[in-house]
């Protein structure tokens, strides 16, 4: 972990997964994908204009203020809504491995003679094998909406377990697992954004998740599934030492997979 926080090696070789974005990195977006007057490059406003151009942004945003003023209307702000909180952010890392374990890089399968093969999977294949261009990097809209009905039923569905045990105005507290859901996935999907981009942080933090990402892309696709944590990869298992791991010949097309 030590050497993960540390971030880039001045070492590492120019185009490697580790090195600072170079003009010919397919990784990141070229500068111009970015527009910016800064000589230092695109800054986190220039990233943040671009993101908020992208299709899908405009929807998250809204549904996080949607659930912000249905919370807002409830009232009765409690202990309980602490605990959502701090229940939500602590699953997220595994949560975040799961779906992309499962659900992007779920491979094909047989059905009544047919092969199918998930759009979800599909369309990641297309961002592995063109990750620079950030018009794919972000999720659909129609899987943006999707996955906003989920959260909602899935927390109004364990809103009556928890009940049980919190106690109070379920809905209130439910409401706030809705809230603090939809923020989830609209940190995800700027943060997934943002390390594609050229933009060049200084952040441990934001070095240490950059860098896993693109040693996702570029040296293995079977390890490194966490973005915006290596909290459900460490625990799990899929953050070995880089240097252990071979290089795959199918991180961006993954065929291997399919």
């Amino acid at each position: 972990m030590v050497e993960l926080l540390a971030g880039v090696d001045a070492h590492d070789p120019p185009g490697s997964a580790l090195a600072p974005p170079a003009e010919d990195d397919h990784l990141t977006a070229p500068e111009e994908a970015v527009p910016s007057r800064s000589a230092g490059g695109p800054s986190l406003l220039d990233c943040a204009r671009v993101f908020a151009r992208q299709p899908s942004p405009p929807y998250l945003l809204g549904a996080v203020v949607l659930a912000l003023a249905a919370r807002a209307v409830q009232g009765a702000f409690s202990w309980r809504d602490l605990v959502m909180i701090a229940g939500l952010i602590a699953v997220t890392p595994f949560v975040e491995w799961t779906i992309h374990v499962y659900l992007l890089h779920a491979r094909p399968f047989m059905l009544l003679g047919r092969r199918i093969e998930l759009l979800s999977a599909r369309e990641h294949r297309a961002h592995h094998e063109a990750p620079g261009v950030l018009e794919g990097v972000l999720i659909p809209v129609y899987a943006v909406l999707v996955f906003l009905a989920m959260i909602a039923l899935v927390n109004w569905a364990l809103s009556f377990p928890i009940a049980l045990v919190l106690g109070g105005p379920r809905l209130a507290y439910a409401t706030t697992g809705v809230l603090t859901s939809f923020a989830i996935l609209a940190a995800y999907e700027w943060t997934h954004f943002l390390i594609h981009t050229p933009h060049r942080a200084r952040a441990r933090y934001y070095k240490a998740i950059w860098r896993n990402h693109r040693l996702h892309h570029y040296k293995n696709e079977r390890y490194w599934f966490g973005v915006t944590s290596t909290v459900g990869d460490k625990v799990i298992g899929t953050l070995p030492d880089q240097r252990s791991v071979a290089r795959s010949a199918t991180a961006r097309s993954l065929h291997s997979e399919r």
